[in-house]
């Protein structure tokens, strides 16, 4: 997954909506980097490499700490639902979406829809062709176990 500024319409988007779509970027990095901690000065560089809107700054660096910090809660909500697939096997990006989203989830008080709204866009954007309906069926689950 290449890191890309979003789309001239993101303009128009939420700001929330476009730091989500920057944590997924930079929680794929880390995953492919294997830099599974949040790290200031991996994120500085990340926010200065692909230009990140200063004004969404603040909300994605919260939530890729908050995601990494609580990984091993997410990744056990997670793997809770998840019947016959393992968090290991799953594509990266719709793990990454996952516990983006699950982090919500538990952690904000963003509506359930909002966020699983938002998860499935995003696993449509960045993921293969059936990863929007896994991360919806997944994400369902676990909002229906949280909230």
């Amino acid at each position: 997954m290449n890191a890309a500024i979003p789309e001239k319409s993101a303009v128009e988007k939420n700001p929330r909506t476009i730091a989500r779509e920057f944590v997924v970027q930079f929680l794929y990095q880390c995953e492919s980097e294997k830099l599974m901690h949040f790290s200031e000065s991996h994120f500085t560089q990340f926010v200065q490499h692909f230009q990140v809107p200063s004004q969404v700054v603040a909300m994605a660096r919260e939530l890729a700490r908050g995601t990494l910090e609580k990984l091993p809660e997410i990744d056990a909500k997670i793997q809770a639902v998840a019947v016959n697939w393992k968090i290991s096997r799953m594509s990266v990006v719709d793990r990454t979406v996952l516990r983006l989203a699950s982090y919500e989830l538990l952690e904000s008080e963003t509506p359930s829809k909002v966020v699983l709204n938002e998860a499935i866009e995003l696993a449509k954007k960045y993921g293969a062709e059936e990863s929007s309906k896994f991360v919806n069926g997944l994400l369902d689950k676990i909002a229906h176990t949280i909230r």
